[in-house]
């Protein structure tokens, strides 16, 4: 896959079975549908409309349904597919079999499949000024769930579920990050490693976390919290999904 130095390529997290929906939902979470919609194609909608057509999702849990979806939209010649035969196993090989888009040799947005979002936040990836950016949600739900980004006068010091370092204030991470062409190839280096070490029940963030512990001047959270969104883990999500986020996207 050959990018631009310029515009960002995309990288899609869809592998997962999305356990915790319940048995009422059996297709990967990234077709499910809002407004008439699936996620998928607001995904690739979002990232047109902001200049990016290259895009590679990792696919696994019932792969051929989100192969069918992105040929009935007609972006068959603007999607690439990468199988994770181990998609049971940690997110952390799902984008561990990125290697060769995050070694692209351009900038590359990494993002969660799982999503229902305005779609100016990839506006606010691809926009901000600095290295490697992530989103960051201040209006953080308590509890271990929410990936927190933490903060000591103002940098990162944190990047986890349950950090371990001591911070002054944190946010939530919204699942979609922008990193360079020299951060994409070491976070492939990173992924690699860990899968290598035998820690494939990682999730994808720990690897971030690593390249973040490395060098935090490197990397920065633009705020995003006036934008809805909302990660979809379990029912509930799919519930306020469609009646309080949907509803703020207008014809978004």
């Amino acid at each position: 896959m050959t990018v631009s130095p310029s515009v960002p390529s995309a990288i899609i997290l869809a592998a997962g079975v999305g356990r915790r929906l319940g048995g009422a939902h059996d297709r990967p979470k990234i077709l499910l549908e809002f407004g008439g919609r699936t996620l998928l194609a607001r995904h690739l909608d979002a990232l047109e409309q902001h200049g990016i057509r290259s895009v590679s999702i990792t696919v696994g849990f019932e792969r051929a349904l989100i192969e069918a979806e992105v040929e009935r939209l007609g972006r068959s010649g603007q999607v690439h597919f990468v199988g994770n035969p181990d998609f049971r196993e940690g997110s952390l090989v799902s984008l561990s079999v990125q290697e060769r888009a995050l070694r692209a040799g351009g900038p590359v947005l990494l993002m969660d499949g799982d999503v229902l979002y305005d779609p100016r936040m990839i506006g606010a990836l691809v926009e901000a000024e600095g290295e490697n950016i992530l989103l960051l949600d201040r209006d953080i739900e308590p509890g271990d769930e929410p990936v927190k980004i933490c903060f000591r006068d103002g940098t990162i010091v944190d990047f986890r579920k349950k950090p371990e370092h001591a911070h002054d204030s944190h946010g939530e991470s919204v699942g979609f990050f922008r990193f360079s062409a020299g951060t994409a190839a070491a976070l492939a280096e990173r992924a690699a490693a860990l899968v290598a070490a035998g820690r494939r029940e990682l999730e994808y963030e720990e690897a971030i976390r690593d390249l973040i512990l490395a060098g935090p001047d490197r990397f920065r959270a633009v705020d995003i919290t006036a934008l809805p969104w909302i990660e979809i883990d379990f029912e509930e999500d799919v519930r306020r999904a469609r009646e309080v986020v949907l509803p703020q996207l207008g014809a978004a």
